[in-house]
């Protein structure tokens, strides 16, 4: 796995953590963020053939 990969991978793991205590939080307008970058990031992914498992 290049480098490339293995950073999208993380931000994208963290990304998800966030999200999720962002809504465990209650914090919509976070939650809204957190969710943006979360579908930027899975769409870089996949433009870059990157396998996101879900």
């Amino acid at each position: 796995m290049d480098a490339f990969t293995a950073g999208l991978l993380q931000r994208i793991r963290s990304t998800e953590h966030d999200l999720h205590r962002a809504r465990e939080a209650g914090d919509d307008y976070l939650a809204e963020v957190e969710q943006s970058e979360l579908e930027d990031l899975h769409r870089l992914a996949s433009e870059h053939g990157v396998e996101v498992s879900v």
